[in-house]
């Protein structure tokens, strides 16, 4: 039986360009975020915050019935991104403030896994599945909104925002769990180097944007874990810390207030805007 030609022909067409409908778009930079709840979202979002910069998104990493969002779908940034009932967190303004100074031809996604409460061990894959056994019953449904596995969503996530675009950075919030842990940067660089494993990421194309804690005239209550973060560069050389100057903090002496999530973004945003490309 001969094929018509011209009807291969369209069809070969059609393949091509549907197969171009899926291609990365190179300008679409996408940053991976963890950590446990200042990363999360500890403090209530307000209206302003709401606003939606139509070059920003956030990637769904869990289901959200009530906001009619589904896992593993893009929608225009807006709080809450890390779980159905979290706050805001530095990613909101680290994207919205991304968004406000790159070209118009950028557009800007965030992938957000965390865990409040968390030690950073919860995130090495060879750890996993030991520290969710041992987890304490008022983390379970945190645990159980990932599958009991943050780090194989935060990969499951990543390798579905690599069909649209193309992981920028990755962004850490972390050290309540683990203050006064000197193993601390070496525990973070294996799970660095297991993402960029997983995700087929190159270490020098890939920097780690790592917070500093609430700072001791905030009333932090862990802040001398800040002098351990910023070792974390001296083990791994793409390693950046952020500064939580002036970054208003709440009383309980560990989280920040929504007005210091929004300057800790921002904070996040300058220190990526000051990289070179």
């Amino acid at each position: 039986m001969k094929i018509n030609t011209l009807k291969f022909k369209f069809l070969l067409l059609f393949l091509f360009f549907c197969t171009l409908g899926y291609a990365q778009d190179k300008n679409f930079h996408i940053y991976l975020c963890f950590g446990q709840s200042n990363m999360e979202g500890h403090s209530k979002f307000e209206d302003q915050d709401t606003l939606v910069n139509n070059r920003f998104y956030s990637l769904q990493a869990v289901d959200c019935p009530d906001f009619n969002r589904k896992k593993g779908e893009w929608y225009l940034a807006k709080p809450p991104i890390t779980r159905c009932n979290t706050g805001l967190t530095p990613a909101d303004y680290f994207g919205k403030t991304l968004a406000e100074n790159l070209p118009d031809s950028i557009r800007i996604g965030i992938i957000n896994v965390s865990i409040g409460g968390c030690h950073i061990q919860l995130f090495d894959r060879d750890s996993v599945t030991n520290y969710v056994e041992k987890a304490p019953n008022w983390m379970k449904g945190m645990l159980a909104a990932y599958d009991n596995n943050p780090y194989d969503r935060l990969v499951e996530m990543g390798k579905i925002a690599q069909q649209t675009g193309v992981i920028k950075g990755i962004l850490l919030h972390q050290g309540e769990s683990n203050t006064g842990d000197q193993n601390w940067p070496k525990k973070v660089s294996r799970i660095y180097h297991n993402l960029l494993e997983d995700l087929a990421l190159q270490e020098e194309e890939t920097p780690l944007l790592a917070g500093e804690l609430l700072a001791a005239d905030q009333g932090g209550r862990c802040a001398s874990m800040n002098t351990i973060i910023h070792t974390l560069p001296q083990t791994l050389k793409n390693a950046h810390i952020v500064s939580s100057k002036d970054c208003e903090g709440v009383a309980d002496g560990l989280h920040f207030s929504v007005a210091g999530y929004r300057k800790l973004g921002i904070n996040y945003a300058q220190v990526m805007l000051g990289l070179k490309p």
